[in-house]
């Protein structure tokens, strides 16, 4: 049996939660080893002092951005990719995945030069301080620089997942994420070089990861034929893809405004609070691309039982995936409120990073037990083509209630008020997505 057909069995036949596992967990893998260079760039670099670590932590807004890239073409193009195979529609999904590739190409090498030409502003407005921005610029002209390849990577994470392929997702980030736990003592502590060693080390990683993910592709094993010749300059299929990934991209722009605000308002107080910032950053979002991985596997088997019309699975998913995640990010708060003092530790020893760290940790984290349902809702609605409802949950946790939320609360309460705007901001979208999820459920009739 050929790769399509056993990922296809896969979404239309196997047992929905050994589905979801074997769609989701590579994934989860993936990602996962995505968001732990980001944590081990962040370990090592807290050894060479707390500006340091801090101009990590203004250089990742910046990474957060240029992904957006990647995921207007390939988060653009999974829910249409999935739901082509499902009604058996080989050549209407390579013209898909072809063209968001080639795109996502050709726009993040524009994205990439107009970034490295204002590369000191942007760092400023990202809240890197006199005494940050030095070692921020050498990390960001780097990292920037191949960014490129993440672009690629993240594209292709998506085509290829939304096929059923998500093992090659894991595999090649999981290469690439061992790879960089390896190189980085070595180019920043043995080779002298620093912060720029965490860079270095970063974007040869993520080259490892383009190459397998080529490889791939070259093989031929694979159902979707990404080629020239199959891109497409016909607005019927641009529109559906940017129609969808901007929602996405739209989302990533917001988490990178948010983290730049968040940074911007801590640097008033001094480079320690831009690293505390930065190290809870880091950590929220290793635990939330679990579910966030989980969401693509939970997209591909939903959506194209979606476009089958296969309902009895449909809802079958949707309950598995509500109750998994739920589950998981209760047991992550718990863990977190609980571990909070010896997981800060690992990054620095700094005691007002400390101390500021763990009230930081435990704050964001209490509204964490809602965010399975905020994400698995948030991924129904554009997987189902609803994009109007998809997009307004996606830009509400980062953008519509975070964004007012953080100009407002440090003016009324201080530093308290960053600590706390995260958790006010969960709260409100959580609500928001209870109502839209309500309004869905009596659409289908059914209940979840």
């Amino acid at each position: 049996m050929s790769t399509t057909n056993k990922n296809i069995k896969i979404m239309s036949e196997e047992k929905i939660s050994k589905a979801l596992l074997k769609l989701g967990l590579p994934v989860i893998i993936g990602m996962l080893v995505t968001a732990f260079n980001n944590v081990i760039d962040a370990m090592f670099v807290g050894g060479l002092g707390t500006s340091q670590i801090a101009a990590v932590s203004v250089t990742f807004p910046i990474s957060q951005l240029i992904i957006g890239i990647g995921l207007i073409f390939g988060c653009g193009a999974a829910p249409y990719v999935s739901r082509f195979l499902g009604e058996k529609n080989i050549k209407k999904a390579n013209e898909i995945s072809s063209t968001a590739f080639f795109n996502s190409l050709l726009c993040g090498i524009i994205l990439v030069i107009l970034t490295l030409i204002f590369i000191d502003k942007i760092l400023i407005l990202f809240g890197a301080t006199s005494t940050i921005l030095p070692y921020a610029k050498k990390y960001a002209i780097i990292f920037v620089s191949g960014s490129i390849l993440n672009i690629i990577n993240v594209t292709l994470n998506n085509i290829t997942t939304a096929e059923g392929a998500s093992k090659i997702s894991m595999s090649a980030m999981l290469i690439s994420g061992v790879l960089n736990i390896i190189l980085d003592p070595i180019f920043i502590y043995s080779l002298n070089l620093g912060i720029k060693g965490a860079a270095t080390a970063t974007v040869i990683a993520q080259s490892i990861t383009t190459i397998l993910y080529i490889i791939y592709l070259l093989k031929g094993k694979n159902s979707l034929k990404i080629s020239y010749q199959n891109f497409s300059f016909n607005k019927k299929i641009h529109f559906p893809i940017l129609k969808v990934g901007f929602v996405s991209f739209f989302f990533q722009l917001l988490v990178s405004i948010s983290i730049g605000l968040l940074n911007s308002k801590a640097s008033i107080y001094g480079d320690y609070a831009v690293a505390s910032m930065g190290i809870v950053t880091r950590i929220t979002t290793f635990v939330s691309y679990v579910v966030f991985g989980y969401s693509k596997g939970f997209q591909a088997i939903v959506g194209y039982n979606y476009g089958a019309k296969n309902w009895s699975r449909f809802k079958e998913t949707i309950n598995i995936s509500l109750k998994w995640t739920t589950i998981f990010c209760i047991i992550i708060t718990i863990l977190l409120i609980t571990f909070s003092s010896p997981v800060i530790s690992i990054f620095s020893k700094d005691y007002k990073v400390i101390n500021l760290s763990i009230k930081a940790l435990k704050a964001n984290i209490i509204m964490f037990i809602f965010f399975g349902f905020q994400c698995i809702y948030t991924t129904l609605f554009v997987a189902i083509g609803k994009i109007k409802e998809g997009g307004i949950l996606g830009i509400a946790r980062q953008g519509i209630f975070f964004i007012p939320t953080i100009f407002i609360l440090p003016h009324i309460v201080g530093i308290n008020g960053i600590v706390f705007t995260q958790a006010v901001a969960d709260l409100l979208a959580t609500i928001l997505t209870a109502i839209l999820a309500i309004k869905l459920n009596k659409s289908f009739n059914f209940s979840f």
